[in-house]
């Protein structure tokens, strides 16, 4: 017998080109089947839930959920489960010498799952701003972090902001690439520079470095060091970045995302691959609540459901290396919906 059974919405499940109004039985923890009208009497609880649409669990690919040891964190809840998202990725709020307090604290403490890439910052976003000196990196450190942490951390952050780069330059990003190979793991680097000081160009140097799996996020930045020339053009290494692999995600923030450069990028036709919130404190106060919200964006710049819904499940499941696991609605696969 099922323990649960999620009648007549209208499943939607790229991973699987499901669109249409079907059942889903979970048992155990893991979806048992997908068909139309799978009789109650099978199921110890059965929900209705005719009229509405059923997808996977959504996979936030770019959050700062580290609450109570940054001042940006959010409850990780407050985004995750109770907003629709099962999965949220924590991108570099602690570095090799914070990163402890995620699983002593932060993951036993939330019915949302978290994954961690860590912050090539030692101190990750504790401090403001996160690198200051070279002495703010400890590349050996960083690599014994990821290794020793028993799959929690899946990735590399480095971001492209100043002062990093106006006192290490190129070395910044260039370490955090090395780090993240050495540990067998991508590398996700922020584009676009808040403070509008370092030269807009490094674009052109930063997506070279990246390989197929590596993560650029804040595709539609307006700020110095985005995707787009001084004429609007979109620069020729972004489409080689994604000709070869490297994710391209969205993350809204608060000083990240612009409709016109989106419409620009679009316009030439390199789309992104996932949508995330770069959810904060002082962004759900501004800009960014919700997963949802930014899902019902895209809608309005004329993506459809099924390509929002690729873009938030199986995609980001993708790019994190667990689409065997979650992101899918697929017999089997973890029962997140």
């Amino acid at each position: 017998m099922y323990d649960l059974i999620v009648k007549c919405g209208t499943v939607v499940d790229p991973s699987q080109n499901l669109h249409g109004v079907t059942d889903v039985a979970i048992e155990d923890g893991k979806i048992a089947k997908i068909s139309v009208d799978i009789p109650a009497a099978e199921s110890k609880r059965v929900v209705e839930v005719k009229g509405k649409v059923v997808i996977p669990g959504i996979i936030d690919l770019h959050t700062h959920v580290y609450s109570g040891v940054t001042d940006n964190g959010v409850d990780p809840d407050i985004g995750g489960v109770r907003a629709g998202v099962t999965t949220m990725v924590d991108a570099g709020s602690s570095g090799c010498d914070t990163f402890a307090g995620f699983p002593a604290h932060i993951i036993p403490n939330s019915a949302t799952e978290i994954i961690c890439f860590l912050h090539i910052c030692r101190t990750g976003l504790a401090t403001n701003p996160d690198i200051f000196s070279p002495e703010s990196i400890n590349l050996d450190k960083t690599i014994e972090t990821i290794k020793g942490s028993n799959g929690v951390i899946t990735g590399v952050k480095a971001r492209m902001v100043s002062p990093a780069l106006e006192i290490m330059g190129m070395e910044m990003p260039r370490m955090a690439k090395r780090a993240a190979v050495e540990a067998g793991v991508p590398l996700m680097v922020h584009i676009g520079d808040t403070l509008k000081r370092y030269d807009a160009d490094v674009i052109r140097e930063l997506l070279p470095i990246l390989d197929k799996g590596d993560i650029v996020t804040h595709y539609f930045t307006g700020n110095p060091g985005g995707v787009l020339d001084s004429n609007g053009k979109l620069v020729p290494e972004a489409k080689e970045a994604h000709d070869r692999g490297v994710w391209l995600d969205t993350a809204h923030g608060r000083m990240n995302f612009t409709f016109d450069v989106a419409e620009k990028v679009l316009d030439q036709g390199v789309l992104p691959h996932c949508i995330s919130t770069d959810l904060t404190v002082p962004g759900r106060q501004i800009t960014v609540h919700s997963m949802t919200e930014m899902m019902t964006r895209f809608l309005a710049m004329d993506f459809t459901l099924d390509q929002v819904v690729t873009m938030c499940t199986l995609n980001p499941a993708k790019a994190i290396g667990e689409e065997n696991r979650i992101g899918t609605l697929g017999v089997g696969m973890q029962a997140d919906i």
